[in-house]
């Protein structure tokens, strides 16, 4: 199982923990919240936990329980800038439909 991390996510990934001072790398998930099912989930990564899988893509890192990585397995992690707007994105193979407002999304074969 694996993820792919593009370049301007990495630089953020990298500006943002030389900002807070400290940290391992992103740490990313899934849970369920929404009109679809799930939502993704982002937060610092100050250690990697049992059952974590660690991903070093263009000098930065992103942590990812297993739980989660069952979902995002074959994704891409890009960081974009859309008007006003700075967000981390995935591009999902495992997604099969997201709600009207784009936040959360339901999978193929749900996995949890």
């Amino acid at each position: 199982m694996a993820i792919t991390l593009t370049e301007n996510a990495a630089k953020q990934i990298q500006s943002q923990l030389a900002k807070r001072g400290r940290g391992l790398g992103l740490r990313v998930g899934i849970k369920k919240v929404g009109c679809s099912g799930f939502a993704y989930t982002f937060d610092y990564a100050d250690e990697v936990r049992a059952g974590d899988q660690l991903f070093e893509l263009n000098d930065a890192r992103v942590v990812i329980d297993a739980d989660s990585l069952a979902f995002l397995d074959g994704s891409r992690l890009d960081f974009v800038r859309e008007g006003f707007k700075q967000v981390f994105k995935f591009e999902n193979p495992n997604v099969d439909s997201t709600c009207g407002c784009g936040e959360s999304f339901s999978v193929k074969t749900e996995k949890a």
